[in-house]
């Protein structure tokens, strides 16, 4: 209740997709027409509904048909790896066929559609019947002329299903203008489903649109589908918003230096990370590394390729010393190779959801984007890689695109033109010099982590790819052969600057060596002419110790004589005297 107002009421059908799309399923307990051309899956959309309803919801039901016969159906299904016939012994399912042939049949008097309530009744009843299907109820308007008697009676037999309590899917052909051919959506008018089956360029693209849905809110766009071996499903790809989930958990691209150049981590989880550039550029070598990185951490992986077959990418990586096949052993690695042209656009994105659905994945490599191109235009295929991207990221599985990069300036745009929706972007180009090829790998964008704004040559070894360090000579970056000529020129170069430098080396030495002997011989001059000088002063001091010993002795002998002759002069005056 809301409001006061009962809310209307919902039968899930089962069909992957169709119940996110009408909002949780078609109306229970009342008819829904579903009209389309032939081949376009009326008739398989309402066995799908029968059957899941009983595998799913335990609600048993019945298959009215006015085209096939219960063995034509049981053999057809069979192919799905449904067992119509085990469902009917087991009392869960009705096959009803009524043969309709405008010439056995005689009008006469006045008629109606009771042996139609009859059956349908009986068949209802026996098995408790919740779900029912009329495939297709305009057979009926070739068997009377009369179409206004016949309009009373299919108001009437819906009046009767609705009275049943079951829920009903009635099946109708296209009309050249108009949704039925006998407007039949006159008659059930609460829900309405077109199916439509297109050729373009030789292309074939199933989609569904909800027409009509009275009381409940519903996706209004068309919806690709997919028929393949488990039966019907449908992508409601254009209902995807940008609220998908984000991680700070970073991973490696199994490459060493590119991780160094992206922070030393690697990308975030979860992102899109576009790979561009010319034929033969490494791109699908590069894609096999980010593989071959996520099975090593033992998490799973899809490589959907649209130009070789897998054996073919496992021979070619073998040659660089990425060995995936043994990951396809453990289950950890899935290939989906397709050419582009085995269907649309919208039928390729219902494929690879079904696949990344079924695997699981935390990594999906997708090589090349370009491709899809050759199927639609430019905006198509953009419109179908953004669906695509959206998903993987809601998802949180990182999302690996190759793309053929042409044109004049193939670095600034790529074909598709998906590089503005894209988390990161790789750019590996071709250096052409000295009359050679190299390659080189430079981050145009990186959102949300620091990442090198250097070009990176790589190469390609038995042990993969090799990033080498950024190699500057006077004429810019250099690669290849260029490189190594001018790392053998600089090699010699240096080697000469080195044996200059041991050369003066050895002439200093030898001069310091002259130098020293030099410095020896005046020492050894400096010290006998010192030894000179100290015997001169000797001698001299000796001398000049002899001379004032001699003065000294003088002296003492003059005062000694002095002496003398002060002690002999008085005699002399006296015996004078006495003279």
């Amino acid at each position: 209740m809301q409001g006061g107002v009962p809310l209307l009421l919902k039968c899930q059908t089962g069909v992957k997709g169709l119940d996110e799309i009408t909002d949780g399923g078609i109306p229970r307990g009342r008819p829904t027409l579903v009209c389309g051309g032939t081949g376009c899956g009326k008739t398989l959309l309402g066995m799908d509904f029968v059957i899941r309803g009983i595998v799913q919801f335990n609600e048993p039901g019945v298959f009215f048909s006015f085209e096939e016969k219960p063995e034509e159906l049981i053999q057809n299904y069979a192919s799905f790896g449904v067992d119509l016939e085990g469902l009917t012994r087991e009392g869960k399912l009705v096959l009803e066929y009524v043969h309709i042939d405008r010439t056995e049949i005689e009008e006469a008097g006045d008629y109606d559609l009771e042996g139609l309530f009859v059956r349908l009744g009986h068949s209802i009843d026996t098995i408790g019947a919740q779900r029912v299907v009329i495939d297709t109820l305009e057979a009926l308007f070739s068997m009377f002329a009369n179409d206004m008697v016949l309009r009373a009676e299919l108001r009437r037999l819906f009046a009767f299903l609705k009275g049943k309590g079951v829920t009903t899917i009635v099946t109708g052909e296209t009309g050249a203008h108009t949704l039925t051919r006998f407007g039949l959506e006159e008659y059930v008018a609460d829900c309405v489903i077109a199916l439509d089956h297109t050729v373009k360029e030789q292309i074939a693209t199933r989609r569904l649109r909800i027409v009509k849905y009275r009381g409940s809110s519903h996706g209004t766009n068309e919806y690709p589908f997919l028929i393949d071996h488990q039966g019907l499903s449908i992508l409601p790809i254009t209902s995807l918003k940008l609220d998908h989930p984000v991680s700070t958990e970073r991973i490696s691209t199994g490459i060493a230096r590119l991780d160094n150049m992206l922070g030393g981590q690697g990308f975030y989880r979860g992102s899109s990370v576009l790979i561009t550039g010319t034929a033969g550029t490494g791109k699908s070598s590069l894609a096999a590394h980010f593989v071959d990185a996520a099975c090593r951490r033992g998490e799973r992986a899809i490589y959907f390729a649209f130009e070789e077959s897998q054996n073919q990418i496992i021979r070619n990586m073998r040659s660089i010393g990425i060995d995936l096949e043994q990951w396809v052993t453990r289950g950890l690695l899935t290939f989906h190779n397709t050419r582009p042209t085995m269907y649309g656009l919208e039928m390729h994105l219902v494929s690879m959801h079904k696949v990344v659905e079924t695997a699981a994945p935390s990594v999906v490599v997708v090589d090349p984007v370009s491709n899809l191109i050759s199927t639609s235009s430019i905006r198509e295929a953009k419109a179908m890689l953004s669906r695509l991207v959206d998903y993987l990221k809601l998802k949180e599985i990182t999302a690996i695109c190759t793309d053929l990069a042409t044109g004049p300036n193939p670095a600034e745009s790529t074909e598709v033109g998906i590089s503005s929706i894209m988390d990161a972007w790789l750019l590996l180009q071709d250096i052409a010099g000295s009359g050679e090829r190299n390659r080189g790998l430079y981050v145009l964008k990186s959102r949300g982590m620091q990442h090198s704004n250097q070009v990176r040559e790589f190469i390609m070894t038995n042990d993969g790819i090799e990033l080498r360090d950024v190699y500057v000579g006077s004429c810019g970056v250099l690669t290849g052969a260029a490189r190594t000529a001018q790392e053998a020129k600089e090699a010699a170069e240096a080697l000469q600057r080195r044996q200059d430098i041991e050369r003066k080396q050895r002439q200093l030495e030898r001069r310091k060596i002259a130098i020293d002997a030099q410095i020896m011989a005046l020492r050894t001059e400096y010290e006998a002419d010192q030894d000179e000088l100290q015997r001169v002063i000797a001698q001299a001091k000796r001398q000049e110790e002899r001379l004032v010993l001699d003065a000294e002795t003088m002296a003492a002998a003059r005062q000694s004589d002095n002496l003398c002759r002060s002690a002999a002069a008085p005699e002399t005056v006296q015996g004078g005297n006495q003279v």
